[in-house]
This record gives structure tokens, C-alpha cells and sequence, in this order.
């Protein structure tokens, strides 16, 4: 059973049909979840009762969407949401430093940061290798992650392996150690978990509403087209389909395309602060 209700099936296989064609890709290359959201209504739409917006089941679609693939940098989202978890729970001390990290994993996707985020979340450390007792100990500490999204008890959570750091080079000492001979242990997502963790920040149940409104604003990224030509890095560009750029940007969703989830401000309202 899936948390969304399956809609646009045709539409969706033609979808892959067409980005085989265009890629030269086999369809077992690609994995691809589709939530269709018709109005802005579903901004905090479960700040009131959570239980009762995953009872009102989205419609969406999906190729694969249970084939576990290394996220890269995806996988950020959701040491962005175990942070705000931490804070909620008194189990992270807010500080600057936290606040900066966060920010420069999310917004900017900084690897460094996303090493500091993952040292403070778990109590671990990268460095040399250890003996073998210290090492166990570190290892269980470093899946303090993992059994926070696995513990939730949503079934898509539960294949999911959420304990690594990501690189620019690569791990060394411990954390080389941690991947194991083979890198079986590496970070690994599917897209329908992953679909799931953003409905919930969209719906305002990630952790609680003002940590899902502040999760938004993080995940923000401007459309305006001299904003995107001068940062290169934008996060938008190579990203994010232009029909759905176009969708944002006009309210009107893309024609001929599958439907976006976008989540533009209704108002000028203040973002909140994190601490």
C-alpha cells in the first residue's frame, strides 16, 4: 500500500518512454515519483491533524519507486529534518554553528557542512581507524539516523540507509572502514521515500509545522532568470524541468508535462528563525 493514490499511470509511462528515448537510457535506469498537488492548499495542511492528512491520500504516480539508488546529496534532506527532530526532542544544544551548518547544507549543499551536521547529530567523529570495541561503539552511534526514520514505523523509511557523510574526495581512516570492503553501507534512498519526506515538510507533519515552514524556506530557490544566470550553482538549472519553472513562475501548471509541486510565499511573511 502506497501513501498516495495512483493516478496518471499513461501519462506517467510515457514520461519514461520519452526520457529512454531522449537519454538513451533503459527504463530500469530510472526511478521516478510523481505527487500531483492541484492548489496551495496543501501548505500546512496537516499542521491541525497529522493522522488525518496522511488518511487524504495525494494522488501520484511511480516508476521504480521502490528500487533503493545512492542519493548523493539527497540524502541531505533528511539529516535537515533529523536536526529539527533533535532540537525538538532537547537531544541538540542550538548554537550559531548549527544554525550556519544547516543552512549551508541545504541551500547551498556543502559537503563540509554535512559532515559537521552528521558528527553533531550521531556524536561521532571521522578520523583514524579505531580498535575493534571503540569502533563498534562508533558504528552504533553513527545509525542514530537510521533508526529515527526507521522507528517512525512508515513503511517506505524502512529499506533506507541514512549514515553516511558525503564527500568531495572520499572517506578515510573510520569512515572508510564504516562503508565496508564492498561500500555495501552507503547512503541509499528510493524516490517514493524520499517523495514521502517532502509531502510531509509540504503538509507541515515534518517534526512539527514550524519546523516543516522552516524547512521550506530553506528548500527555496529563486526562478527569476537574472537570479539564475548569476549563480551558476543554482540549484535550479539541470535540476528542475523548465515546464515547471514556467508552472512557478505564472501559477498555471505545464502543459504536456507532468505536474509540479511547487511552494511559492502567499504573503510577505517573515521566515522564521531556527533557535
Amino acid at each position: 500500500m502506497t501513501f498516495f493514490h495512483p493516478e496518471g499511470i499513461s501519462a506517467g509511462e510515457r514520461l519514461v518512454q520519452a526520457t529512454c528515448e531522449k537519454f538513451q537510457l533503459s527504463p530500469q535506469n530510472l526511478a521516478i515519483t510523481v505527487l500531483m498537488y492541484n492548489t496551495p492548499s496543501a501548505i500546512d495542511a496537516g499542521a491541525a491533524n497529522p493522522q488525518g492528512f496522511w488518511q487524504q491520500k495525494i494522488r501520484g504516480w511511480s516508476w521504480r519507486g521502490l528500487e533503493l539508488t545512492y542519493p548523493a546529496s539527497v540524502i541531505k534532506l533528511f539529516y535537515a529534518v533529523a536536526v529539527f527532530e533533535w532540537l525538538t526532542r532537547g537531544m541538540l544544544t542550538p548554537s550559531p554553528e548549527v544554525e550556519r551548518a544547516l543552512s549551508d547544507m541545504v541551500a547551498h549543499s556543502s559537503n563540509d557542512a554535512t559532515g559537521y551536521i552528521v558528527d553533531v547529530l550521531t556524536g561521532t567523529t571521522s578520523g583514524p581507524e579505531l580498535p575493534p570495541g571503540p569502533f563498534e561503539t562508533w558504528q552504533h552511534q553513527r545509525q542514530l539516523v537510521n533508526r529515527y526514520f526507521h522507528n517512525l514505523g512508515v513503511p517506505v523509511y524502512a529499506p533506507i540507509n541514512v549514515c553516511q557523510k558525503t564527500w568531495n574526495d572520499g572517506p578515510y581512516g573510520r569512515e572508510r572502514l564504516f562503508y565496508g570492503d564492498t561500500m555495501g553501507n552507503r547512503n541509499l534512498l528510493t524516490t517514493e521515500a524520499t517523495a514521502h519526506l517532502l509531502h510531509s515538510i509540504v503538509g507541515g507533519v515534518a517534526v512539527n509545522p514550524q519546523s516543516s515552514q522552516h524547512l521550506r524556506s530553506l528548500l527555496q530557490r529563486s526562478l527569476d532568470p537574472a537570479d539564475l544566470a548569476a549563480d551558476p550553482e543554482n540549484q535550479v538549472t539541470g535540476f528542475w524541468d523548465r515546464g515547471c519553472q514556467r508552472a512557478a513562475g505564472s501559477g498555471r501548471r505545464p502543459v504536456g508535462r507532468a505536474k509540479c509541486a511547487t511552494t511559492r510565499p502567499t504573503s510577505k511573511v517573515p521566515m522564521p528563525t531556527l533557535f
